[in-house]
């Protein structure tokens, strides 16, 4: 089995490297923008420089490697970000989902494409697979055309829906809830949590594990990988420093029409994950377990 991962530089991406190139009989292939963040903790695993919104080099580098599985982690996921450069977002998570069917098509390569919770208004959660979509943001809206792109795929496709993805990754110059939390209060400042908004935060390492699964699988149609506890992101920091021993009088709960942000935050999302427990054996890790592992793999910072 050959597998090409794109955005491999990303959190996701990195976590999906370390489990792959571990599997015996697998041929990795890892491609990011920008120079390889994983040649020392990675030597063994080939690089391939690729700039998916590039339809020539997405042809090269799919024609040359001829992939049996591609999983495309790639996107622009900074929700803020996304509105206010709406063409930006659109490149990298519409039109370069469009170079890569096409790429697919042609060589006969099974899609893996990673999608959000945030294709959903948040009126209704936890989801399943076959709730309808209705994004309240630009990202969302980037996110639902390029599973509507996928969807029209010729060659085998699945599409792998997420929530609040956490994690260590080597120089990742993003945060995410259980880092930022730690390292506000052990730096003694007091943070707003928004209580009002719901969702089923995931561990990277099990979001890449249920990648692989998918591609064990070969499986195809659309699946929810997430935790599997609906918590509010003042929850979550309340267990977070909890587990480190912090004070929690820091945390000042508050709810999402408190902050001015340019892009609109769905209230309430979350999965329902029984599909991909059924058909995979996805097993995610709870959020206490979870805090335990970054704790584990940050022991410089305890």
């Amino acid at each position: 089995m050959k597998i090409l991962v794109t955005g491999s530089n990303g959190l996701l991406g990195q976590k999906l490297v370390a489990l792959l190139s571990q599997q015996p009989d697998l041929e990795l292939v890892a491609t990011s923008r920008g120079p390889n963040k994983l040649a020392t903790l990675h030597p063994h695993v080939r690089f391939v420089p690729l700039d998916v919104t590039d339809a020539g080099q997405v042809q090269r580098v799919i024609g040359q490697e001829q992939p049996a599985h591609l999983i495309h982690t790639a996107a622009l996921t900074n929700v803020d970000e996304c509105e206010l450069n709406r063409a930006d977002c659109w490149s990298q998570n519409v039109t370069a989902v469009q170079h890569l069917v096409a790429a697919c098509e042609q060589h006969q390569v099974h899609l893996l494409h990673l999608s959000t919770d945030f294709v959903f208004s948040g009126d209704a959660g936890p989801l399943a697979e076959e709730a309808a979509p209705g994004p309240v943001n630009f990202y969302g809206e980037s996110k639902l055309a390029a599973e509507q792109l996928v969807r029209q795929c010729r060659t085998p496709w699945a599409i792998l829906r997420t929530v609040l993805v956490y994690g260590v990754a080597h120089d990742y110059g993003r945060t995410n809830i259980v880092l930022w939390v730690r390292d506000s209060l052990r730096a003694g400042q007091a943070i707003k949590v928004v209580d009002d908004q719901w969702r089923t935060p995931t561990l990277a390492e099990d979001l890449a594990q249920g990648c692989w699964l998918a591609a064990c699988h070969h499986a195809t149609g659309i699946y929810h990988l997430s935790g599997a506890e609906l918590r509010t992101p003042y929850q979550m920091a309340l267990q977070v420093a909890d587990y480190y021993g912090l004070d929690a009088a820091l945390i000042t709960r508050v709810n999402a029409a408190t902050f001015s942000q340019p892009a609109q935050r769905p209230l309430r999302t979350g999965f329902i994950i029984d599909k991909a427990e059924r058909e995979l054996g996805y097993r995610p890790h709870s959020f206490a377990e979870g805090i335990a592992l970054v704790a584990r793999q940050t022991p410089q910072a305890e």
